[in-house]
């Protein structure tokens, strides 16, 4: 079950209508859920201009059919990404789901494939309910109110464990269900928290792998017994050890990836009776990311991320012999799932590459492409690959990020540059497909550089944990500055037309940027984005914030509140003097909307210019292709208003 959702989207034709009387010029029609406060309305030649490179989609490798081997695969050729299957590689997508709101996860039962589960929510909420597919039909399994977590089948394909607030709207208690005969659903655990998941059953069905994710730094696993409900810590959950991807070998073994006695996460196997964990393989020197278990237990797939940049080994668990997948360019692997007969699925993108879906023969390690996805026409491997950064920041600590130039010979010349900066904040910058952003790169000329500031995942649990709380925040503030600084002596580059753009933490980020470097950038772009921490954390959906405090801070202790709101940029909004754009989800459950309005409101009061664009049935992000065309098409006017002019 798992995936990697299509990020790319297709583009419904509209045809321009006439602007307002007196205006002259054709405009596109704004998309009804969009709200544009202040922001001007986009001229129908500049949708014309970009077309090529809104007109492209990815395939996320979903899953597997257990007998007729055909692949599951996200992508979108409407408004939003839906299921598909493609019976062979390279054969013709076929839509199952047909559904308004994007569907991205979906996995047939295993053992038989008589049925197939999706998950969904509404509108961007993340209330997601379970569904069972039929005939393109969606058949709701759970209660349609709460937030509910499809999580794992059993080998046989008769349970199927997820989460559910069912019961208060705030913790994630576990249930099982026969999805055949939904009447039998039941909840097996009561919990606190919204942190829990059902990760496997055991071979016999007795017993399931609870695992509890408290932060990046902390994950617990729980033996949970499905007949008694009786809930049994694994290991000593007084220790701070961050746990992943737990699962069943066909012998009973359970494997997981760990940072028990390492900065990184290894492979490896733990005693269910003491918890003991022990490495296997070869050691690494970064992060095993994801891993899977060959249905015979013969191998095990797992991916490396090295810097960024993935690599794909298989690991012989009698003799730890690995052998790596070499056929793979540079690039990032997800969503990895072995089929019943050994193929390994996967999804993999690169700079000049869309997300596409691939499988790999474990014994021959031959990789063979699923799908091509339409990228508008343009030839994708022309696309400028980044160049790796690493600078030490105010500390002497070494942080480093991935810079794209555009080609010198069609601009010469000093460039502008934008720096995005990753939400998470437990998230990393990778090379992956720039999508629309390449119309920056290849057709205004604009540098974009992606840092991975302290606090981003991808460099062990020690460069992790070094923002975490109210008090250490800024200090991933202060690396941005000396990425600017670094950016700012490279001869290429036009020091005096430096951007921001950041999304949720990321856009926390920006707003600091805002305040903090007003004299280094010349105008902000900030989305989904935390203005207030307070306020933030006390708005928040309940089954978030729990989690929320262990990164950010907790709101209720007085120093640390105070601490909050003196790092809030809401508090400092007077200091933000350059132009700032603001794109807001109305359903957003992480960042509610209010965060957003709350930073506008105080921006155009004290006389500064803020653009405002808000997605009435979007979250956080927008998620259907509409939407996203028109954002871009009004972050690009943005741009060429204030950077570049």
């Amino acid at each position: 079950m798992r995936y990697l959702a299509a990020l790319a989207t297709l583009a419904l034709p509209f045809a321009p209508a006439l602007a307002a009387e007196g205006e002259g010029a054709a405009v596109e029609p704004k998309p009804a859920a969009l709200i544009a406060d202040g922001v001007p309305a986009v001229p129908a030649d500049l949708p014309a201009a970009t077309r090529p490179y809104m007109e492209n989609r990815g395939a996320g490798f979903v899953g597997w059919h257990p007998t007729d081997k055909s692949m599951l695969i996200a992508t979108r050729f409407g408004n939003t990404s839906q299921i598909h299957r493609v019976a062979a590689p390279m054969g013709a997508r076929k839509q199952l789901t047909f559904e308004a709101e994007p569907v991205g996860r979906g996995a047939w039962s295993p053992s038989t494939g008589d049925m197939m589960l999706v998950q969904k929510d509404i509108g961007g909420n993340e209330f997601y309910q379970i569904y069972a597919m039929k005939d393109g039909r969606l058949d709701l399994l759970t209660d349609g109110k709460s937030r509910n977590g499809l999580n794992a089948w059993s080998k046989d394909g008769t349970l199927v464990g997820f989460t559910s607030t069912r019961r208060n709207g705030r913790d994630s208690d576990i249930y099982v269900m026969n999805p055949r005969d939904p009447a039998s659903s039941r909840m097996v655990a009561e919990v606190q928290g919204g942190g829990w998941y059902l990760a496997d059953f055991s071979p016999d069905k007795s017993w399931a792998l609870v695992a509890k994710y408290t932060s990046v730094q902390k994950s617990d696993l729980f033996r949970l017994d499905l007949a008694t409900g009786a809930m049994t810590p694994i290991g000593d959950h007084s220790k701070s050890v961050a746990l992943g991807g737990a699962e069943f070998a066909p012998d009973g073994t359970i494997w997981v990836t760990s940072d028990e006695g390492s900065d990184f996460q290894r492979l490896g196997t733990v005693d269910p009776a003491t918890g003991a964990f022990t490495p296997r393989g070869p050691a690494e020197k970064w992060d095993v990311d994801t891993f899977d278990i060959a249905h015979d237990g013969s191998f095990i797939a797992y991916v490396v991320n090295e810097a960024g940049m993935a690599k794909l080994r298989i690991l012989d668990p009698k003799s730890d012999a690995v052998r790596t997948v070499e056929a793979l360019p540079p690039g990032i692997i997800g969503g990895i799932d072995i089929a019943p007969w050994g193929e390994i699925g996967l999804t993999f993108t690169s700079a000049r590459s869309a997300a596409d879906a691939f499988s790999v023969d474990p014994k021959t390690l031959k990789v063979t492409r699923w799908t091509e996805s339409e990228t508008g026409g343009l030839d994708v491997t022309k696309n400028v690959e980044p160049e790796l950064v690493k600078i030490k920041s105010f500390d002497g600590l070494e942080v480093s990020g991935f810079l794209y130039r555009p080609d010198p010979a069609k601009f010469p010349g000093k460039r502008p540059l934008i720096m995005n900066v990753h939400g998470g904040p437990e998230a990393q910058s990778r090379p992956g497909f720039m999508g629309r952003n390449n119309y920056l790169l290849n057709e205004m000329g604009i540098a974009i550089f992606y840092p991975n500031v302290r606090g981003s995942t991808g460099y062990g649990k020690t460069f992790v944990s070094l923002d975490n709380g109210p008090f250490k925040r800024e200090d991933s503030v202060k690396d941005m500055g000396a990425f600017l600084d670094h950016l700012a002596k490279d001869k290429m580059l036009d020091t005096s037309r430096f951007a921001l753009t950041g999304g949720s933490y990321g856009g926390y980020m920006c707003y600091a940027a805002a305040i903090h470097y007003a004299d280094k950038l010349r105008a902000n772009l900030c989305v989904v984005a935390i203005s207030n921490f307070v306020t933030f954390l006390e708005n928040t959906q309940d089954y978030r914030r729990d989690l929320r405090r262990v990164e950010y801070g907790d709101e209720r202790d007085p120093a640390q509140r105070a601490k909050l709101i003196e790092i809030s940029p809401l508090t400092h909004v007077d200091k933000i003097e350059k132009p700032l754009f603001v794109v807001t989800g109305a359903n957003d459950p992480r960042v509610p909307a209010s965060e957003a309005d709350q930073i506008v409101e105080a921006v155009r009061k004290n006389g500064g210019t803020a653009w405002h664009l808000v997605g009435t049935n979007e979250g956080h992000g927008f998620a259907k292709k509409e939407n996203a065309d028109y954002s871009f098409w009004t972050s690009l006017m943005f741009w060429k208003q204030y950077l570049l002019n």
